[in-house]
């Protein structure tokens, strides 16, 4: 696959010559070759004519044969581009004469192909290491036998056999084995992971030093490092409203460029104010200057190279759109649990308020809670430990709420304050709780949880005051006891608790509207309204599919602070974009005036084209040496 397949412009010269062999080693030479010749004839050696002709013409056809077909081609289609304007602005400078401007004016043009690509094929080959996180083959044990077998054949619940300093090729968990797995090439964490039995390891991670045995949870198609390589080789098709301008841009620009030569060429003329033959040259040095091609090739390639740069250094941007909207972040929502905290929920005190026991109270709690899939519900399991658990008939969960079910004949409330309250439980006067337990209409106790800040939060919220976010939020369905305390550990002062999905969407929207462009970090689970309903939605971790679907953006690991660093590389990454526009408008409307005054020798018109090209190439693909840190 060629690069500019990612330009999308459909319009630009770049993707007609997609399927053209690389220009050759002779090709390059010999048009060089016979330039120098030709230079020789006609200043060195005074010779005839003809034979400059001859000379600059063997140049120009080794040089520009190549251009020549594809402009033709696009002719045919009814297309103009670079390739059109190019080929037209050297075959008419020959016929009038100018075979030194015609042959400079091809081969400059050769070279500056054969350098863009250069370039572009180098950007290219940095995203394509990612394909080698995912081994193609794998250990598979059947029977305590090893057999190496296709990776895609492995089954979901097949055991693996990974040695050090192999990759692991599916996700899994560990059944045996401890060792430290180098995570950098999907995280851009350097530090080692270290894993025991029951840890989860995730595909494309290198096994540093001891064999570990893995029961694989994801296909080949569905492992980490395939998301990851899916997500970077498809995010291009997603374009930023920068790189939509351009498309547009390029659909509209060629066709009034001739229009404008065509009258540069006839009107000056008919109004006397000079030669036709004159302004012809006028207008040919005016067509070479206005090629797009800086502009239809740049852009798209600066996209993809943040896009790249951001995935070197586990971030995961599923287009150009969102790498453009997480630059322009002016406040961040957090969702608590399993973003900010650990979301690991345990019950830091229960209070008796009947005339259960503890014991009692905890069994009727896990009976109901035992089909959740609530952090909260799965902490009350937790807490129960080994306790027989009753069985739940009528058992219902609503979302945010908590959970109804009918135990021994009994009815089981077990939930939020608003859950009891809706039966018809009297809660005046009772203090604020996570959970509350009802038995046939009669509250019997209260369970609080507690929820413990990731560790590196703190230094995430300090880095994003950093970049200068002016609003940073966090959103809990929790009591705002709970809230409060998890809000001053991470360092945030404003948040808002107790709130439903519904809620959270309406605040975000409201924070939207006050300070505009706004990130939303959730889980990818639970969050997916509120995550669609922000400008840019980002997923913590890659562990289930949820998580990729819902998000714009993932952060491969579940750590906060990696934000703020996405969020400067997408500007800075935006900068050079922004840049490359501005650069190739500037030039080109000076050499365009320059052109049509007369002052603008062929030369320059082709730097114009190509060098800018050339330098907006090479410092767009400079964005993949950018560092997440």
């Amino acid at each position: 696959m060629h690069e500019h397949e990612h330009c999308s412009c459909h319009e630009c010269a770049c993707c007609e010559r997609e399927e053209e062999a690389e220009v050759s080693v002779f090709e390059i030479v010999g048009s060089i070759f016979f330039f120098v010749v030709g230079i020789l004839l006609d200043k060195v050696f005074p010779a005839p004519v003809a034979a400059i002709a001859a000379s600059y013409g063997l140049s120009i056809i080794l040089a520009g044969w190549r251009v020549s077909v594809s402009g033709f081609h696009a002719l045919r289609k009814l297309r103009l581009d670079e390739t059109t304007l190019m080929t037209i602005a050297v075959i008419a400078a020959f016929c009038l004469g100018q075979y030194f401007e015609a042959a400079m004016v091809a081969i400059l043009f050769q070279l500056g192909e054969k350098l863009e690509d250069k370039a572009v094929d180098n950007s290219r080959k940095n995203i394509e290491q990612l394909a080698d996180l995912r081994p193609d083959t794998a250990r598979r044990l059947v029977n305590g036998m090893e057999e190496s077998v296709s990776a895609e054949s492995i089954a979901v619940g097949d055991t693996i056999l990974v040695y050090p300093f192999e990759r692991v090729p599916l996700d899994g968990t560990v059944l045996s084995g401890s060792s430290a797995l180098d995570s950098s090439a999907l995280t851009g964490e350097s530090t080692p992971l270290d894993v025991t039995p029951g840890s989860e390891v995730l595909s494309g991670m290198m096994n540093e030093q001891s064999p570990l045995t893995i029961k694989v949870t994801n296909d080949f198609h569905n492992s980490a490092a395939s998301r990851i390589i899916e997500m970077v080789e498809s995010a291009s098709a997603r374009k930023g409203n920068a790189e939509k301008l351009i498309s547009r841009f390029a659909a509209v620009y060629t066709p009034i460029v001739i229009i404008m030569a065509v009258l540069l060429i006839v009107i000056p003329p008919l109004l006397g104010l000079g030669e036709f033959r004159v302004w012809l040259y006028r207008a040919l040095v005016f067509l070479v200057a206005s090629c797009p091609c800086a502009l239809v090739i740049s852009v798209p390639l600066g996209f993809y190279a943040g896009i790249g740069a951001e995935s070197k250094n586990g971030v995961l941007v599923k287009g150009g759109k969102f790498l453009e909207a997480l630059s322009k972040t002016n406040a961040v929502v957090f969702d608590k649990t399993g973003t900010l905290t650990s979301g690991k929920l345990s019950v830091s005190n229960v209070t008796l308020l009947g005339n259960m026991s503890r014991e009692e109270l905890m069994q009727y709690a896990a009976s109901a809670e035992q089909f959740s899939t609530h952090p909260a519900g799965k902490a009350v399991l937790a807490a129960a430990g080994e306790t027989e658990l009753f069985s739940a008939e009528k058992a219902e969960e609503t979302p945010g709420h908590g959970v109804t079910a009918v135990i021994n004949g009994k009815q089981i409330l077990c939930g939020r304050k608003d859950l009891l309250e809706n039966n018809g439980v009297n809660l005046s006067g009772e203090k604020p709780a996570s959970i509350y337990i009802a038995v046939d209409g009669t509250l019997q106790g209260s369970i609080e949880l507690s929820d413990i800040p990731r560790p590196d939060a703190p230094e995430g919220i300090q880095k994003l005051r950093s970049q200068n976010i002016k609003r940073i939020v966090m959103l809990t369905g929790d009591n705002e006891e709970s809230a409060a305390a998890a809000a001053e550990k991470c360092g945030i002062t404003e948040f808002h608790a107790g709130l439903l999905p519904g809620d959270k969407v309406s605040i975000l929207e409201k924070i939207r509207h006050e300070s505009g462009s706004t990130v939303f970090v959730g889980d990818g689970i639970n969050d997916a309204p509120v995550l669609a309903a922000s400008d840019c939605g980002v997923a913590m971790g890659l562990g289930t599919d949820a998580a990729i679907e819902a998000s714009d953006v993932v952060l491969t690991l579940d750590k906060p602070s990696k934000l703020a660093p996405a969020i400067r590389l997408a500007r800075r990454a935006m900068g050079v974009i922004r840049f490359n526009i501005g650069f190739a408008l500037v030039v080109k409307a000076l050499v365009l005036v320059m052109a049509a005054l007369g002052y603008s020798p062929m030369w320059l018109a082709v730097f114009a084209d190509v060098g800018v090209c050339i330098l907006s190439v090479i410092n767009a693909t400079r964005i993949l040496t950018f560092h997440n840190k």
